[in-house]
């Protein structure tokens, strides 16, 4: 399959189902201290927005293995999720998946890709270095969002075997595990999964706003840099009429840009 022949492409359906211990475990992998009893006990459950991320991946994975490009040399460059309504605490539900959008950079290519259910809405853009220069659209270009001084700022120390840890919610993308795949993508040892860091940086800037995270609204990102385990993530945020923006940094990089988030 051609990259022209991507766009628009209905990726299907596909029937998602979760137990409590799995928006549990989702909760624990992003950090959740255990005493948010209602992000980690089954008794009066909430589950985290940042979840529904996790949920809608298969449709990247959809993508991917329509042959256009290879997925283990694919990078998660951004993502957005408009919430809905609360995910349910167990969920049985049906998403659908499409590709929104090809874009040609030139010495790269970007994949928009969309996974939606009644409960949310997420769109992965998903870099493809090497892969441009084949007549498409170069597409919008990314606009810099100027934060001023911080409102707020935390941090976050992530475990050296976070990424092992958070590949258990469904993310089995061997960059975050295999040295070899990993270096192969420029890094020197496997990195944290994109959407991880994102979860850490949602769920601990809603104490921005005073707000519980599972309030969460809508939240986008770029993922400008990657997190190593045991790296300590600081986050940085400014409120914004409704919205906080937010970035996040390591001691090297940061990690974050242009983050925007609403909470209810």
């Amino acid at each position: 399959m051609q990259f022209s022949e991507l766009i628009g492409f209905d990726l299907g359906k596909r029937r998602i189902t979760y137990g409590k211990t799995d928006a549990i475990l989702y909760a624990l992998t992003v950090g959740a201290p255990p005493d948010q009893l209602d992000l980690v006990w089954e008794r009066d459950l909430r589950v985290l927005p940042t979840y529904g991320c996790a949920l809608g991946l298969w449709a990247v994975e959809a993508a991917g293995g329509l042959g256009a490009y290879d997925r283990n040399l694919s990078l998660h460059a951004a993502q957005e999720l408009t919430v809905h309504a609360p995910l349910p605490a167990s969920g049985d539900f049906e998403m659908t998946g499409h590709v929104a959008a090809v874009w040609d950079k030139g010495r790269a290519s970007v994949v928009d890709i969309v996974a939606e259910c009644e409960f949310f809405a997420a769109r992965y853009t998903i870099f493809l270095p090497g892969r441009g220069g084949w007549g498409g659209d170069r597409g919008p270009s990314s606009t810099a969002v100027e934060t001023g001084a911080p409102d707020w700022t935390g941090s976050f120390e992530t475990w050296e075997n976070q990424a092992a840890i958070y590949r258990l919610t469904g993310d089995m993308h061997p960059i975050h595990i295999d040295p070899g795949v990993a270096r192969a993508n420029g890094f020197d040892r496997p990195i944290l999964h994109g959407l991880c860091t994102l979860g850490i940086a949602a769920r601990e800037v809603a104490a921005a706003q005073n707000a519980r995270p599972c309030d969460l609204a809508y939240l986008s990102a770029r993922l400008a840099a990657p997190v190593l385990p045991g790296d300590t993530i600081t986050i940085a945020a400014t409120r914004d009429h409704d919205h906080q923006l937010f970035q996040a940094s390591t001691e090297n990089a940061t990690v974050l840009k242009g983050g925007k988030a609403r909470f209810r």
